[in-house]
């Protein structure tokens, strides 16, 4: 910064004032006779207050000011406001293989991508590597390339398409049609897939920070399992993992956060260190460490915010699980993943079973069961019960869900316990499910705790540390503190 602003003093001195006196220096020393330092202030004076050293000092300026805004993310942390957004499926085809599954309600932040700007709100998705941008102009919230003069689409010669795309589940292709451009291929649990290519832009976040170089999937064909009207109102999704070309690869960020309101669609995004964000803000959060297998299993995601299950707790009762069942296999297969994009929070055949079994022993009396074995809310939470269609079903007499970590624990009480399937009637009542489903109907060959089960939770990854942090916190108050009023 010292250096930034001298080279500021100097740029903007008269030439008189530059000149520095430099003779006058040398004149003090023992040898100020010599021809070589016989030299007047004049001509010592020139070459600073030359234009072609002047240029030279201010491209000097630029880029060093290009570099600390580029590592600015941890110098100062940027602060942004989150979204929930609730969507509704469409009424489509099931896909052979594929069980149709979606999220009723995603996080959202807003951006600006290109030059000049383009406003774009993406999916907050931690589970997910490379982001995205619809650009097929479906929508007036698609990303228009042929607007920004600084879009630039990757050839498949590119080393970004040829290595560093090596953590996508589905490798990039040399598109013909395009003229070589590095086609990618993106595919989801919800059954939705995105079509596209690889491209880089610019991003800016908050209004203050820039990354010139941005990369993405510039998508031109998209299946959505989400209605017309949630798609027209989502531009794309900002890849949160550890994958190479993750969003927070690209801008070396190593540590962030976000806070999910249970009181209405807010939240908060904080990219850096939220201890040095607001003074006001006290924090308790208890660390599990992230799980790292060196060897490369076919179900293990390397790049996951991947943490250790140790067991689950209904009230004060720890539920019988085989430690066996809560670790992963010789596969890979029975990872416990921290996942934004994901709604609800799913867990493999055995224990969701088991599970299943206490919540029922626990709350019997106290939520009528819907006894309809072929009706499964989205394909995967097959327990669901009966309440009368003018109540609220009786939440705080419910027992505690917790999700039992190697150093933290995820509780979930109360409202987080139930969601409400619209549109569903059993003559007066309505019909509420358990939010926990299981990963065996999806099908899922991992644990995954999804943001349903965070509200009101902050939630840090800190990657310099190779962790993740859980403390309970009224996240609007917690917003509010950051100085975000929404």
């Amino acid at each position: 910064m010292l250096l930034l602003l001298l080279l500021f003093f100097l740029l903007s001195s008269s030439y008189a004032g530059i000149s520095l006196h430099l003779l006058s220096k040398f004149k003090s020393l023992p040898f100020h006779s010599t021809p070589l330092l016989q030299t007047s202030k004049t001509q010592m004076a020139l070459p600073l207050s030359s234009p072609t050293l002047r240029y030279l000092l201010l491209l000097l300026l630029l880029l060093l000011l290009l570099a600390s805004v580029e590592l600015g993310v941890e110098a100062k942390p940027l602060i942004l406001p989150l979204r929930s957004k609730k969507v509704q499926s469409l009424p489509i085809p099931r896909q052979p293989n594929k069980l149709l599954f979606h999220h009723n309600v995603t996080l959202m932040v807003s951006i600006s991508v290109g030059t000049p700007p383009q406003n774009v709100s993406m999916v907050l998705d931690t589970g997910s590597e490379l982001s995205w941008l619809l650009c097929n102009g479906s929508s007036p919230s698609s990303f228009n390339p042929n607007a920004s003069y600084s879009y630039r689409p990757l050839p498949c010669s590119s080393p970004t398409c040829q290595s560093q795309a090596r953590d996508l589940p589905i490798p990039p292709s040399c598109d013909p049609s395009t003229r070589g451009a590095c086609h990618v291929s993106l595919s989801y649990a919800d059954a939705s897939s995105y079509d596209g290519s690889l491209a880089a832009d610019s991003f800016r976040l908050g209004g203050s920070l820039s990354f010139p170089s941005a990369l993405f999937a510039c998508v031109s064909s998209a299946f959505d399992s989400t209605s017309a009207s949630a798609s027209a109102s989502t531009s794309g999704l900002l890849g949160m993992n550890r994958g190479a070309l993750s969003f927070v690869t690209q801008t070396r960020t190593t540590r962030f956060s976000y806070c999910i309101s249970d009181r209405d669609d807010s939240g908060v995004l904080v990219l850096g260190d939220v201890t040095t964000a607001a003074s006001g803000l006290r924090l308790s959060l208890n660390y599990t460490p992230l799980i790292q297998i060196s060897l490369p299993l076919p179900y293990f995601d390397r790049v996951a915010y991947s943490i250790q299950l140790e067991g689950i707790r209904v009230s004060s009762t720890l539920l019988p699980i085989p430690k066996s069942v809560l670790v992963p296999d010789h596969t890979g297969a029975g990872q416990t993943m921290v996942d934004s994009g994901t709604q609800f929070t799913f867990l493999l055949g055995e224990a969701y079973t088991a599970l299943k079994i206490e919540f029922l022993k626990q709350t019997k009396g106290i939520l009528p069961v819907l006894d309809e074995p072929d009706f499964v809310f989205q394909g995967a939470f097959d327990l669901c019960f009966k309440v009368p269609n003018d109540k609220e079903p009786p939440t705080v007499r419910l027992p505690a869900v917790v999700l039992v970590l190697r150093g933290a624990e995820v509780i979930v009480t109360s409202d987080r316990l139930l969601y409400r399937v619209e549109g569903e009637r059993r003559g007066g009542d309505a019909v509420w499910c358990f939010t926990f489903g299981n990963s065996d109907l999806v099908p899922l060959s991992a644990y995954i705790i999804g943001h349903h089960h965070q509200q009101n939770v902050w939630v840090e990854y800190d990657l310099e540390n190779g962790r993740v942090g859980f403390a309970p916190v009224r996240c609007d108050l917690a917003t509010e503190r950051l100085g975000l009023h929404l």
